[in-house]
């Protein structure tokens, strides 16, 4: 079992049809259930994923994001303990304010795995996070 934080885009990939992408995330999605492994993400991803409903004003979209979010994975909050995570991250100024917040919050839930798609995160190495790979190279 692995403890797996998946980033906004994954999300995304899931809810809305981005063709290969979407079927990636499906099948990754299956190879976790399979394996009992523990799926994090934090309230950063649930507040990125709201916007575009927001804008059209589909309540019903943000209800059904949050609960499907809610019921597959263990959220992350920020807090103050994953606010000094952030700050020691952060100081890596090649680092963008929410990918700082994405990766404390997978820091605090001492993820083996975070999973992107943004290549600014990939090569990091950040205390608390095992690897951080790309959703074309997971290795599972």
């Amino acid at each position: 079992m692995s403890r797996i934080f998946w980033d906004t885009n994954l999300f995304i990939y899931l809810f809305e049809d981005f063709g290969p992408f979407t079927k990636q995330v499906v099948t990754l999605k299956e190879k976790m259930a399979k394996r009992g492994d523990q799926m994090f993400t934090s309230t950063l991803t649930i507040g990125e994923l709201l916007v575009k409903p927001t804008e059209l004003d589909d309540l019903e979209l943000c209800r059904k994001y949050v609960r499907s979010i809610s019921a597959t994975s263990q959220v992350i909050s920020f807090d103050a303990a994953v606010a000094q995570l952030y700050a020691r991250i952060r100081s890596d100024r090649t680092i963008r304010s929410p990918d700082a917040i994405q990766l404390a919050c997978a820091a605090a839930a001492q993820a083996d795995l975070f999973i992107t798609n943004d290549s600014r995160m990939l090569g990091k190495n950040i205390s608390g996070i095992q690897f951080i790979v790309p959703l074309d190279r997971v290795p599972i």
